[in-house]
């Protein structure tokens, strides 16, 4: 996807009306549009880093396109942007529709018993694919209104020409288990279970 320049004011009036999704000390960097669409912005945060090259912008993009070349919903990339501010890329993209996995999971009378085996086997699919998902976690995984498991959120990705090495599973499972500690979820998460379930025998 080529990179088309936003000038300032063009950007102004682009993120009017908008709601701040998500904020760091930089400032907003995702915001929902009054369209319904999502702009996301990158900032090259080192001025020598391998995002000179290949922005988490640019990363983004590819591994959507390259999520859906394989079957598994995610996102869809609308336009990108190079920014006016020097080191910014921004991406404008069609969010997934649905909810995240988190929110699910805090409604009344859910059962983590019977969504468990659709997450093991959204997880062991993605190994198998050669998918290595760092920020694999109930925030970052959609139910969509068909009833499937699709993914957002999806620049730290790699991609292996062949199923994930038992190391990387277990890497992979491991960052998962910490994110369910920092959301204090271990009382209620059967992570045990779940690395039965996907860790190859």
């Amino acid at each position: 996807m080529q990179c088309s320049r936003l000038p300032q004011a063009a950007l102004d009036q682009l993120i009017d009306g908008a709601k701040v999704l998500e904020a760091d000390s930089y400032g907003p960097k995702v915001y929902l549009l009054q369209d319904g669409n999502i702009l996301k912005l990158f900032r090259r945060k080192r001025i020598f880093s391998s995002a000179l090259f290949r922005p988490y912008s640019k990363r983004f993009i590819d591994n959507a396109l390259e999520l859906q070349k394989l079957g598994v919903p995610t996102l869809q990339v609308l336009q990108y942007y190079r920014l006016q501010a020097p080191g910014m890329t921004a991406v404008l993209y069609q969010p997934l529709p649905g909810q995240t996995l988190r929110q699910v999971a805090s409604k009344d009378g859910f059962n983590w018993p019977q969504a468990l085996p659709e997450l093991a086997g959204l997880i062991r699919s993605l190994h198998q694919s050669g998918i290595y998902f760092r920020s694999l976690h109930l925030g970052n995984i959609v139910i969509t209104p068909d009833n499937r498991m699709g993914l957002i959120d999806v620049a730290d990705m790699r991609f292996l020409r062949a199923p994930l090495p038992r190391h990387l599973i277990k890497r992979n499972l491991q960052h998962f288990a910490r994110y369910i500690a920092r959301e204090n979820l271990n009382d209620t998460f059967p992570m045990q279970a779940l690395e039965q379930a996907v860790l190859p025998s």
